[in-house]
């Protein structure tokens, strides 16, 4: 064979070899978990880590034993459950919702996220489960009666919800006082430290129910509001599950179950879900 003929066929094999190992590689790659979706790898490794706000009853909060507990993590369990995976609870604030699953700590959100196009240039959000307005929780007897009565007023608000931005459009005039939690908001409110406190509609009636001191007064301020999972941006496989989860839950009556079992009454807005 001719010296021309041999490297010819030594290139041919190198290439071949090459092509080998990049397949190889990429396999690797998969099987390592690279390019391999949210919904695969829970499924592969029977395990799912679900955000919730454990500060914000009664979609989230801990009992006396420290458990989670709540209407959002009802559901969460309920998605661990038709994936047969082990679920871990973390806690978080709403400030910490997009870094977390920006970084991958958490596989999901589930934490009475407000869908907004903002937030939707960060991470992807499913189709809406819970449908809110925002009003005003007062101490009974207070001289606020809508979102008018603001002027010069405190304003109890949750660092990374939109309630600031509300009240900065609405009433410029007010005092934004930031809070961790809502559950630090709402001890404002109590202790004479905010006027008032804005958050989800579903949120305070549950606290006016609850603590006979305060009231929910005005009506919505803003329009409805459809509150979505939260996941990580462009996992399209991971997104189109959940939407079908989502789907079934609320056609199913699972989702009004769960919500006249934390707030004692039916859904108030009515989701339509697209067949």
């Amino acid at each position: 064979m001719k010296l021309r003929q041999i490297a010819i066929v030594l290139l041919a094999l190198l290439v071949a070899a090459g092509l080998m190992l990049g397949c190889a590689q990429s396999g690797a790659a998969k099987a390592a978990g690279k390019d391999v979706s949210t919904l695969q790898k829970v499924i592969q490794n029977k395990k799912i880590t679900v955000g919730c706000i454990l500060s914000f009853p009664p979609f989230g909060f801990k009992d006396t034993n420290g458990t989670p507990q709540g209407y959002d993590v009802d559901i969460a369990r309920d998605i661990a459950k038709a994936l047969n995976a082990e679920i871990e609870i973390l806690d978080l604030t709403s400030d910490a919702r997009i870094p977390s699953l920006e970084t991958g700590k958490v596989d999901l959100v589930i934490g009475n996220f407000t869908r907004n196009t903002t937030r939707a240039q960060k991470i992807d959000f499913t189709d809406p489960y819970v449908v809110a307005g925002e009003r005003l929780l007062v101490k009974k007897g207070s001289p606020i009666k809508s979102i008018k009565d603001l002027k010069g007023k405190k304003v109890g608000v949750t660092k990374g919800s939109t309630n600031a931005d509300i009240v900065k459009n609405l009433v410029p005039e007010a005092e934004i006082a930031y809070f961790e939690t809502s559950a630090d908001a709402l001890t404002a409110v109590k202790n004479g430290q905010a006027a008032t406190f804005i958050e989800d509609s579903n949120f305070q009636a549950y606290q006016a129910k609850i603590n006979p001191e305060l009231s929910v007064v005005g009506d919505s301020f803003v329009a409805l509001e459809y509150n979505g999972f939260g996941v990580k941006k462009g996992d399209q496989d991971w997104l189109n599950w959940l939407n079908l989860y989502i789907f079934n839950m609320n056609v199913g009556g699972r989702n009004n179950e769960l919500y006249v079992k934390w707030f004692g009454e039916s859904l108030p807005f009515k989701l339509n879900p697209s067949y």
